[in-house]
């Protein structure tokens, strides 16, 4: 399993970082890979709490400036779009 499990731990970071670029909370990061991605809720948020981890300054400004910027989100056709984009892209990268 090693090398594709370590991309799929991979995708699922990547993901993360693009819904951390929406100012999803992590609830919404999760419902959003499970519904579009297939993405096991339980694997998203444990890749999460390890960034969390990782970037603790800037998972506290996060969240702050998540508070106040709630105005601007996607909808769910571009948030489905985006993710089936980023998959697409993430397994031609894989390819090599």
């Amino acid at each position: 399993m090693g090398d594709s499990s370590a991309s799929y731990i991979h995708l699922v970071h990547h993901l993360i970082e693009t819904c951390l670029t929406f100012h999803m909370t992590k609830e919404e990061c999760m419902e959003a890979l499970s519904k579009h991605a297939n993405i096991d809720p339980v694997i998203t948020s444990t890749v999460w709490n390890e960034l969390e981890k990782e970037n603790k300054e800037f998972f506290e400004t996060y969240a702050q400036s998540q508070r106040q910027s709630k105005a601007d989100l996607m909808s769910e056709e571009e948030t489905s779009r985006l993710i089936q984009k980023i998959i697409s892209d993430s397994s031609k990268d894989s390819d090599d």
